[in-house]
């Protein structure tokens, strides 16, 4: 375990840095490059709101997220036309685009690393990294609500 500890460590750690440079390299902060990530998960336009619930920040801090994100081109905004009240962000296929280029150019190597797996291997980092999301998810909760004070 105690190897673990380490080596999870140093994985969050090159997760991190590697994130920061991709943000770098497009000129966006990591958290707006995490969020154009996110939000190309997601079928449909949405509210400021659910990249509030995504991302985990406030809605105030949200707001301020995708105003950054519409300045540089990535998202827009819009009313719904079938609730005038609601305002949907939308992504920018040419701007993600564009994000993608950059991707497809380190991508063949993060694939690659996984090439020498098997099946097992491969279903078991999957079933890691869904129970890291969803504890993740636990924990940033705790962290914001001040549980650990």
């Amino acid at each position: 375990m105690a190897e673990m500890g380490v080596t999870a460590r140093r994985y969050m750690a090159a997760y991190a840095l590697f994130n920061q440079a991709m943000a770098d390299r497009l000129q966006l902060h990591p958290t707006d490059l995490q969020c154009l990530n996110l939000l190309g998960l997601e079928r449909d336009p949405v509210t400021t709101g659910r990249i509030a619930e995504l991302t985990g920040l406030t809605t105030g801090s949200a707001t301020r997220l995708v105003d950054r994100l519409e300045r540089a081109g990535y998202v827009t905004r819009r009313r719904d036309s079938g609730d005038r009240r609601k305002v949907l962000v939308a992504t920018v296929p040419e701007r993600l685009a564009q994000l993608g280029a950059v991707w497809s150019q380190l991508s063949g190597e993060w694939f690659a690393m996984f090439d020498t797996c098997g099946d097992e291997e491969i279903a078991l980092l999957c079933a890691h990294m869904r129970r890291t999301v969803e504890l993740s998810a636990v924990q940033i909760s705790r962290l914001r609500s001040g549980a650990l004070d």
